[in-house]
């Protein structure tokens, strides 16, 4: 039986001795009553010192578990506690655990007092002086605190399957692994299904810790159809089940080569971002559903097929929707340039140990990540890590990701951080210029990022800027068939320590803010990867956002195969993908006239002339009057000569075709055609109307085995559903009901964005949240929340 116990904890800010002296059944007074995930220190989105979370804290839990549970082995099980974990059971110390990226489990069964109160106190060190793994200097990205990941309670036994692992080829070759505890003389029984019930295959045989067989009927694994299995294994002494294990898995062989990952035998494109596992206010500590919320908006939002858990192994129920929705994944060792004294490599070898054991039925995960990010070569630790890996997990290959090229090599595939393109040179080095061993497999883990950090407030150009960047990186990287892909650093926006960001505690290295609203840069994935009909448009069309009111070249994100731009609903011209994009599938359209043949039509030129107006009126925009280039000189010239063209006349073309200073406001529609037919559109036109968009990822929450949250997405638009980045107003919220709002009631839109969240308080019923600001109409969303029946470990078998 397993039994949640994730609520009734009593948490202190300060963890001191005489915890450990408690009498059974008497809590202290002034303790905080928390549930689990919980973080040690609610937090500002910016604006605080990495400080705040880094202290010893301590946990309390009463268990009265009942006489029944003789005989049995009661064990607890903590999916994460940062950084270190001392647990005691009535004033006894049971087990110390370093690391805070892995589980780990507590056998209480010899010290219970079975029928009595029994206290579970948990000291929690989220200190960055530990000599564990990520510590030991710098750090870009703030590793927070607390029993951030779910705590169960689990009655097996007495004989028990450990390490299960369950493997299964694109041959159809299936292998289970397991360890058994007190096994003699048991007997295991097997039933594989696939996804849809059917069973596939099973045994009963005595317990063997190897089993292989065909499964001939079984479905492949893949990013396109990610067909998921279960294995279900059970133990039994006689006709007494003693313990059972339920793993889902899938069909699938990864394979690197010399000129990229094949799986199932077919190569596949890496097209991917690095992701951290944080959240604005609550740090790591969030339920199952938000961690899912990531992957559905890597993979239906973004469009990638691929996302490396940086720099450290993350959550089952983000992994949990990665198998589902066929996203690969890259784990690795937790870690930051840093590599420390013998005992702390021992902890990174011990922490390789617990990642591969714990992660490795994920069919989603395609790498290992075994090196520390970005730290210098250590052959004799690397041996280890990588060995370990191998000998835990032979079927997956093993990284490990550096910053310098031409690295000592022991693994099966070198991933390199390329920070080479600065806007202006290549996108990424060749595989040749980076790896020492050309016949292993090749990928880029980072690109982007620190390069050129951007803001959702930025000027219009910088964050189109920061668009183009990533497209070309992507292009290039696509262009070279020895490179697997690449990971763009990164998903979103992070909190950071002091030492990196923007003096504010935020690194702005992301595609989407920290809420998950996107910048421009989002765009460029979305059209590339995403299915159905996608267009944005770089450009408000607002000319004071420009020096010069230049607009200069407009790019529109699309997997269209044109865009068609109107001015005031009427043609001016049909832009194709910009050709400085050959090897992505859907490249940024270059919008570089507004003019088009308004000249003809509108003021009599004939085409000769028009084309030869147009080609000085852009040329005045991009360089200004007085910088014209001799060219252009010669043609106004003889415009002016030959032509009869006026100088007041060309200022008049020029105010009225392309600064627009003086004219009426011109409405802009860019219209996105695929096989000649609109697909999807987009106005750009000037504010006349601001309201707010409130988007949510869920109406209904349910609280399973702890408190579940509705992640709320904000954003400030014009009449037209476009962002209005500007708006700058102060958002209020209004919430009633069974659930409470995690972070302030008022907060400010930056970018035109924002965001919150909102979780449950262990009641079933509604609530509703209003949604407002100055001079926009208030938003309502209503929630039901309802309860599932999972029985608490504080409540015998007769409560439940």
């Amino acid at each position: 039986m397993r039994y949640p116990m994730n609520d009734n904890w009593l948490f202190t800010p300060l963890y001191t001795e005489a915890l450990r002296r408690l009498p059974p059944g008497t809590p202290p007074a002034g303790l905080e009553r928390v549930r689990i995930p919980h973080t040690v220190a609610l937090l500002p989105v910016n604006g605080f010192s990495e400080r705040e979370y880094q202290k010893e804290s301590a946990y309390l839990h009463a268990l009265t578990p009942p006489l029944s549970w003789r005989g049995r082995r009661v064990r607890l099980r903590f999916g994460a506690a940062a950084h270190q974990a001392e647990v005691f059971l009535n004033g006894e110390s049971l087990c110390v655990h370093s690391g805070g990226y892995t589980a780990f489990t507590v056998d209480l069964t010899d010290h219970l007092r079975f029928g009595q109160p029994n206290w579970i106190l948990v000291r929690v060190d989220s200190r960055e002086s530990l000599n564990i793994p990520p510590f030991g200097k710098a750090i870009d990205y703030m590793t927070f605190g607390g029993l951030y990941r779910e705590i169960a309670l689990e009655v097996r036994g007495p004989a028990l399957l450990e390490d299960v692992f369950v493997h299964g080829g694109a041959d159809r070759a299936l292998t289970i692994r397991c360890r058994g505890v007190d096994a003699e003389g048991c007997t295991l029984r097997v039933r594989v299904a696939d996804d849809q019930g059917r069973e596939l295959w099973r045994t009963e045989r005595p317990f063997d810790p190897a089993v292989t067989a065909t499964v001939p009927d079984a479905p492949l694994w893949s990013p396109e159809a990610p067909r998921l299995c279960t294995a279900v294994l059970e133990l039994y002494r006689g006709e007494e089940r003693m313990d059972s294990q339920t793993v889902r898995f899938g069909f699938r062989t990864v394979d690197f080569r010399a000129d990229g990952l094949y799986l199932n035998g077919t190569k596949i494109r890496l097209r991917g971002l690095d992701r951290h596992q944080s959240w604005p206010y609550m740090g790591y500590a969030v339920p199952a559903r938000a961690q899912a919320l990531d992957a559905e908006i890597l993979k239906k939002e973004l469009g990638c097929n691929a996302v490396r858990t940086s720099h450290y192994p993350q959550s089952h129920a983000f992994l949990d929707r990665c198998d589902e929705l066929g996203l690969l994944v890259f784990t690795e060792m937790p870690g930051w340039q840093h590599i420390g004294d013998e005992a702390w490599q021992d902890q990174a070898v011990e922490m390789v140990r617990e990642m591969v054991l714990q992660y490795r039925n994920h069919p989603s995960i395609f790498l290992w990540g075994v090196r520390i990010n970005e730290s210098p070569d250590n052959d004799a630790f690397y041996r280890r890590t990588n060995d370990l890996a191998h000998e835990l997990d032979p079927t997956r290959p093993t990284g490990g990701v550096r910053n310098f090229k031409k690295s000592h090599l022991l693994e099966d595939v070198y991933t390199y951080n390329d920070f080479v393109h600065n806007g202006t040179n290549r996108g990424c080095d060749p595989k040749r210029k980076v790896t020492p061993d050309t016949a292993k497999g090749y990928l880029i883990s980072e690109h982007n990022g620190h390069m050129f950090p951007t803001k959702s407030f930025d000027w219009e150009g910088k964050r189109l800027e920061h668009a183009l960047r990533h497209a070309r990186v992507l292009n290039d990287a696509a262009g070279q068939p020895d490179i697997a892909g690449c990971f763009g650093w990164c998903m979103f926006d992070y909190n950071t320590h002091q030492d990196f960001g923007s003096g504010d505690r935020v690194c702005y290295h992301g595609v989407l803010d920290m809420f998950r609203n996107p910048k421009p840069a989002a765009a460029v994935y979305a059209a590339e990867g995403c299915e159905g009909d996608a267009l944005a448009v770089s450009s408000t069309m607002d000319i004071g956002e420009h020096p010069g009111s230049d607009l200069g070249t407009v790019y529109a994100f699309t997997n269209a195969d044109a865009v068609r731009l109107y001015r005031n609903g009427e043609l001016v011209n049909e832009f194709l993908p910009g050709k400085e994009y050959p090897h992505m599938a859907h490249p940024p359209i270059p919008i570089d006239d507004r003019i088009g043949s308004q000249l003809e039509k509108k003021e009599g030129f004939s085409p000769r002339v028009a084309a030869q107006v147009r080609q000085c009126l852009l040329a005045a925009a991009r360089y200004g009057v007085g910088a014209l280039p001799p060219r252009i000189l010669l043609l106004a010239a003889k415009l002016m000569l030959v032509d009869r063209l006026t100088y007041q006349r060309a200022v008049e073309l020029f105010g009225k075709y392309v600064a627009g200073w003086g004219e009426i406001a011109t409405s802009w529609r860019f219209e996105a055609v695929r096989n000649g037919r609109p697909v999807a559109q987009v106005t750009r036109e000037p504010m006349q109307t601001v309201r707010l968009e409130v988007r949510v990822d869920t109406r209904t929450l349910t609280e399973r085995d702890t408190w579940d949250m509705a992640t709320i997405r904000i954003r400030a638009v014009d009449q037209n559903g476009g962002l209005a980045p500007f708006v700058s107003r102060a958002v209020t919220l209004t919430l009633t009901g069974e659930a409470e709002l995690v972070g302030p009631a008022a907060l400010p839109l930056a970018g035109g964005m924002a965001g919150t969240y909102l979780r449950t308080v262990g009641q079933a019923g509604r609530a509703e949240l209003t949604v407002s600001a100055a001079g926009m109409e208030p938003v309502t969303l209503a929630f039901t929340i309802q309860k599932e029946g999972d029985c608490d470990a504080t409540q015998t078998a007769a409560d439940c």
